[in-house]
């Protein structure tokens, strides 16, 4: 087979994994661009017959579907900004400190990062009912940290690992502790890899939906996933154009977020690099 046809074959296969990936989003942005007539009617054409903003006008003013993204803002960065400070002390640790059985413990830091969310519910239902933290945004920041300080952790030893001791020790012998030095000469060089952790942090309290759904009860308190589930639906309908206009409000940010980040990571790469 030529290399024409070779990359006419592969290039036609990622425009058609890139569609089939972008279709659920595009059919859920045109479904929130149509009145409530048209989006409730089984066969609905790929485009609105005449497109129509009502659906986040109700979202935002009936609905009040602002408060449920503030308390969504504020778990996400609490949880973000915890789960940094903790991880960058923990890596820098096992990176730089000779701790024994460091292998496992990165083996065991990866395998909690990946245990069942599920199998977690009952046993953190129980804790914080014990100690009053139900409904609570706390229930929440502290439930997160659970999966994202163990892949910030790893990340971030991976990638201080790599960071020359040499700069370290160099600092130190002027007088800095090992602190200044983790402070001043390795968080400006590692700033791709936790400009990395954060984002991954940030992405993963932002998408729960099932420990919200577990430990939150009053409405004032939904997370924006937890709020999608009760919107736009009556006793007799259910307004799809509603609360699909409400994940395009919920995913707008996050899209926007990694479009950002991936320009500050490269050019974090190129004016952090150690040769």
């Amino acid at each position: 087979m030529s290399k024409p046809i070779n990359k006419i074959l592969f290039y036609g296969f990622v425009i058609a994994f890139v569609l089939s990936s972008l279709f659920p989003f595009y059919w859920i942005f045109i479904t929130s661009l149509k009145t409530s007539a048209e989006a409730s009617q089984i066969t609905s054409g790929f485009w609105p017959s005449k497109l129509s903003f009502s659906a986040y006008n109700t979202v935002f003013t009936q609905d009040n579907f602002l408060q449920p993204l503030l308390n969504s803002a504020f778990v996400s960065l609490a949880t973000t900004v915890l789960s940094l400070i903790t991880s960058v002390l923990a890596a820098y640790s096992l990176a730089r400190l000779g701790i024994k059985g460091k292998g496992l413990i990165l083996g065991f830091i990866l395998v909690a990062g990946f245990f069942p969310i599920i199998a977690m519910v009952g046993p953190l239902f129980l804790v914080f009912r014990t100690l009053g933290l139900l409904d609570s945004f706390t229930s929440l920041i502290f439930t997160y940290l659970i999966y994202t300080l163990p892949i910030s952790t790893w990340l971030l030893t991976n990638f201080f690992s790599q960071i020359p001791k040499d700069l370290e020790e160099a600092a130190m012998v002027d007088g800095a502790s090992r602190l200044q030095a983790l402070w001043k000469i390795v968080i400006p060089i590692a700033v791709p890899g936790i400009f990395t952790a954060a984002i991954l942090s940030f992405i993963l309290a932002w998408n729960d939906f099932t420990f919200a759904l577990s430990f939150i009860s009053s409405p004032s308190h939904f997370t924006a996933p937890l709020a999608i589930v009760n919107l736009g639906q009556s006793q007799f309908q259910v307004f799809y154009n509603r609360i699909d206009a409400a994940v395009v409000v919920t995913t707008l940010p996050i899209a926007l977020l990694v479009l950002l980040a991936q320009k500050k990571i490269i050019s974090g790469l190129t004016a952090g690099a150690v040769k």
